[in-house]
């Protein structure tokens, strides 16, 4: 592998250009996608000042915490530049602001959802990273906070604390550590004394920020001569064309990212897990399945007109680099698999779960979730400067992404005692982005995913109807495991 400054370029100890796909996130947080949200509701009023120590800690843990986005207009660059001391800026809202900010919210379609709910959505939408491209706006800044923090007062006794990252500093490894070590940071913060906090505080991460994963990849898993990359890239971009979407509501207006609910008990879930395991196949399998099932009986189309979907699938590239990374390093080091899938109606969700999965794993045997990134990178910019090369200028890039793994998490003594009583985690995706994007986790059992989507490109109506009926599908699937036909919704 090349030195990391042959491949990094530092420009002092503490600062380093962003790499190729931090840069794309970079570019896509400017149109709304990327716009990482960790939203808790709690019963216990958050203490500013023992949320700011938790927060500073963490920061002391994770330099990329206490950087800034760094941007030259001169030469259209990225960078971060990490600040040797930790810093935090908490936005605190009472009741009556936080009334008014969920009265503006507040709709016949949203008549169903949680405050939880809203707040998340609201904190999606909320750019202030979008202030270093618009050197009119008030709040215009070349360098920009990666991590936000807020805390909204609700009726009843109940609160709502929210972390706002950038997806350059923050992939869903990322969001899920950092969700574990504050809770336990708030915890400990509750039992210890002041001079202990002072003197735990003092404890730093010197290091700077971690390499961009492109500097990590082991020597040899990206080679592809020029002749090989121009056919992928054509192939790329040829079939993005031929994809089929979902019916678009309204492209000509402004978009805003709203989410969706999918939530199937743990019986159900045991069951679709256990289909999965006899196929030997992950969840993330069944959930594009089902998608791809349920997208294309929406269509009302006859049982032989075939449709091409893509699916993208994210999977996580720490402990394949080189030097493998863990949880604890945080930063964006996923990759996307983007893969096509042919369907005529008809099919059913192990079958088509088994076939789906297998492309994907495929794929990378190959090393083409490597070997590719640059290609989907490059890619992925030149739409986002070109929307009309997608469909109705939709920046639409497939039907669904999924994640590769599933995130597993059960209530503990930690979350009891700073008083979670719920928590809510997803990215931006009303820039470019797929028709849905599914964030799954199995809370307590519980198959529970945040469904995310652009409004009002796509309806909450539409949405719910998708997810509605890829539950219908799943359910089906684990109950008669994978012999019964696919119930149309």
């Amino acid at each position: 592998m090349s030195t990391p400054i042959l491949n990094s370029t530092m420009l002092h100890p503490s600062s380093r250009v962003v790499g190729g796909t931090e840069n794309s996130w970079c570019r896509a947080v400017l149109d709304g996608t990327g716009i990482a949200v960790l939203a808790l509701l709690i019963s216990k009023n958050p203490d500013l000042s023992r949320l700011r120590s938790a927060l500073h800690k963490l920061q002391n843990s994770h330099p990329i915490l206490r950087s800034r986005l760094h941007y030259n207009p001169a030469s259209n660059t990225f960078s971060f530049v990490t600040s040797p001391s930790p810093f935090i800026q908490i936005n605190s809202f009472n009741h009556s602001a936080t009334s008014n900010i969920l009265e503006n919210l507040y709709g016949q379609e949203t008549q169903n959802v949680t405050l939880l709910h809203l707040i998340l959505e609201h904190e999606l939408n909320q750019n202030s990273w979008l202030a270093s491209h618009k050197p009119s706006s008030p709040s215009f800044s070349t360098k920009n906070d990666v991590l936000l923090a807020s805390v909204y007062a609700l009726p009843g006794a109940k609160w709502v604390v929210v972390l706002r990252l950038h997806a350059a500093a923050c992939d869903r490894t990322t969001a899920v550590s950092l969700l574990r070590e504050l809770l336990t940071l708030i915890g400990r913060e509750e039992e210890e004394t002041t001079p202990q906090r002072e003197e735990k505080e003092t404890m730093m991460n010197k290091g700077e920020v971690s390499l961009a994963i492109e500097d990590l990849i082991p020597k040899g898993k990206t080679k592809k001569n020029v002749l090989a990359r121009g056919i992928d890239m054509l192939g790329y971009s040829v079939n993005s064309f031929r994809l089929t979407n979902l019916k678009f509501k309204d492209a000509n207006s402004s978009r805003s990212t709203k989410v969706v609910k999918l939530l199937i008990n743990p019986d159900d879930t045991e069951r679709i897990l256990t289909g999965c395991k006899a196929r030997g196949i992950k969840l993330c399998g069944a959930l594009g399945a089902a998608g791809l099932i349920a997208a294309q009986n929406s269509k009302c189309c006859s049982d032989h007109q075939k449709k091409k979907y893509g699916v993208v699938t994210l999977t996580d590239c720490r402990s394949i680099l080189q030097p493998p990374l863990s949880n604890l390093n945080f930063g964006f080091y996923h990759s996307a698999v983007l893969n096509t899938h042919a369907i005529k109606g008809g099919e059913k969700l192990w079958d088509l779960a088994k076939k789906t999965y297998t492309s994907f794993a495929n794929y990378k045997k190959c090393n083409k979730h490597l070997s590719d990134m640059a290609d989907l990178n490059f890619l992925m910019c030149r739409a986002m400067a070109n929307p009309g090369l997608t469909s109705s200028a939709s920046l639409r890039i497939s039907l669904i992404s999924v994640f590769e793994d599933t995130v597993i998490d059960e209530s503990n003594d930690q979350q009891k005692l700073v008083g979670v009583e719920d928590y809510m985690g997803c990215a931006s995706g009303h820039g470019i982005a797929p028709s849905i994007a599914i964030f799954d986790t199995i809370r307590d059992g519980w198959l529970d995913c945040i469904c995310v989507y652009p409004s009002p490109l796509h309806s909450r109506e539409q949405m719910k109807e998708l997810v509605d009926a890829m539950k219908c599908i799943l359910v089906d699937a684990g109950n008669n495991n994978g012999t019964a036909e696919i119930i149309k919704p």
